[in-house]
């Protein structure tokens, strides 16, 4: 099989890495690829959003199966171009993906199908916004309606803080055209967990839960990122909150879909907070998260090209159950420094190669490869990973490979799995 993996992330090396495992792969390509993709890959010097170019791509060169990392191309139909060309493709098609690429579409959508999610009301005038805001109870959540790269959320503690969020991002637009309209709800506490769901439209199976770290600073302090580190699974999620979120949130959703006439195969992602009242959506991906995907990825035993392919023909009934390694995985992302904020590139990184030995993987998100040579080109760097019997050992063990990998900068939480594990417990001496 000849498989091609779009995207450029740390989610993208994990994902050619896991599949690249199976036997039934021949050739995996990666458009575009990056410095530590190009290891495992044949990296193609195309762009996400060129829908075109990717399928002309796969058509000349009779891909078997391409799989789509991140959400912009999802977001902009890529899905409904392959599969226009009878293309076999691993991801949900445009109509599927408002569900991450709308805030509002998505809270309507829950609303409509009683899925628990926060209360909310939609705005798409800053006056309007404001006026809500000096009514309410805070927090509240200030949502951007569109793609924000995981950045479009702030939680306002008072009103002058969220008349700021709304400013910026509706007056000043911030974010764009995707802050044009916004989704201010009330704020849940709890715990909040990651749950990624394989679907073919009429089969859900989920994965291992996990916990990201979507703050720049440790305890949760600072601005939103992309993401700064994740351990699977997460045992805030037990055996019955699993059930409930099978019965109460991703079915539900998949029923919803189907209702609406929504075909949907891929992987959907649900943001959840679990409250005292049980779980509650916070957000829907229609994709892997990142930097989850490093974490749950590495302790999957089952052929991941096997479920891509059930997914792609309609048939993840026949897969039954997902096989997976028992103990813990963790994560902690190597970023540049200033980040989510401006940032330098191009400062050389020691200490990497390919294989650091066994229950250790290091994916890449921001690099690049001059030979035997690496420098940095993104905000996120790395995923540095390991695995273990239990968290504790799994992110100590993550932390020592952290500080034998250097670049002039390099900035990185030091708490990663912190809402489980005292500080004592966390070995990191940063």
């Amino acid at each position: 099989m000849k498989i091609l993996v779009v995207g450029s992330g740390g989610r993208e090396h994990a994902l050619v890495w896991k599949l690249g495992q199976s036997k039934k792969v021949d050739k995996i390509f990666c458009a575009p690829g990056n410095g530590g993709i190009s290891l495992y890959a044949k990296c193609i010097n195309i762009p996400p959003d060129n829908l075109k170019g990717l399928a002309d791509f796969a058509q000349r060169n009779k891909i078997h199966l391409t799989v789509i990392g991140p959400e912009q191309p999802l977001a902009a139909g890529i899905a409904d171009e392959f599969n226009r060309r009878k293309l076999k493709v691993f991801g949900p098609v445009k109509k599927a993906a408002q569900l991450e690429n709308s805030k509002a579409f998505a809270k309507q959508f829950m609303q409509k199908y009683h899925i628990p999610t926060a209360p909310f009301k939609v705005f798409d005038s800053a006056a309007e916004a404001v006026g809500f805001c000096k009514a309410v109870e805070f927090p509240v959540v200030i949502k951007a309606d569109g793609l924000a790269a995981g950045k479009g959320v702030t939680i306002a503690h008072s009103q002058s803080e969220a008349v700021s969020a709304l400013e910026a991002m509706m007056v000043k637009k911030k974010f764009g055209a995707s802050g044009q309209q916004v989704v201010v709800e009330s704020c849940l506490t709890g715990q909040e967990v990651s749950v990624m769901a394989f679907t073919d439209g009429r089969t859900i199976l989920p994965l291992l839960p996990s916990q990201d770290h979507k703050q720049a600073l440790e305890g949760d302090k600072g601005p939103n990122t992309g993401g700064m580190g994740a351990y699977c699974p997460t045992d805030f999620v037990t055996s019955e909150t699993a059930q409930q979120i099978q019965e109460l949130i991703l079915e539900p959703t998949l029923a919803g879909l189907r209702n609406e006439d929504i075909s949907y195969r891929g992987v959907l992602y649900a943001g959840l907070m679990l409250t005292e009242s049980g779980p509650r959506v916070l957000e829907y991906n229609c994709r892997f998260g990142d930097p989850e995907t490093q974490a749950v990825l590495p302790l999957l035993n089952t052929d991941l090209v096997d479920v891509m392919m059930a997914v792609a023909d309609k048939r993840l009934a026949g897969i039954g159950s997902l096989d997976w390694k028992t103990g813990y995985a963790s994560c902690v992302i190597m970023a540049s420094k200033g980040y989510p904020g401006k940032y330098a590139t191009g400062k050389p990184i020691s200490g990497l190669r390919k294989s650091f030995g066994n229950g250790f993987h290091v994916f890449h998100a921001g690099t690049r490869r001059d030979g035997g040579n690496w420098s940095t080109t993104g905000g996120r760097v790395l995923g540095v990973v390991a695995l273990d019997s239990s968290l504790k050992s799994a992110v100590n063990r993550t932390y020592g490979l952290v500080r034998r990998i250097r670049f002039d900068g390099a900035s990185f939480r030091k708490d990663i799995g912190f809402r489980i594990l005292s500080p004592k417990e966390n070995g990191n001496k940063g």
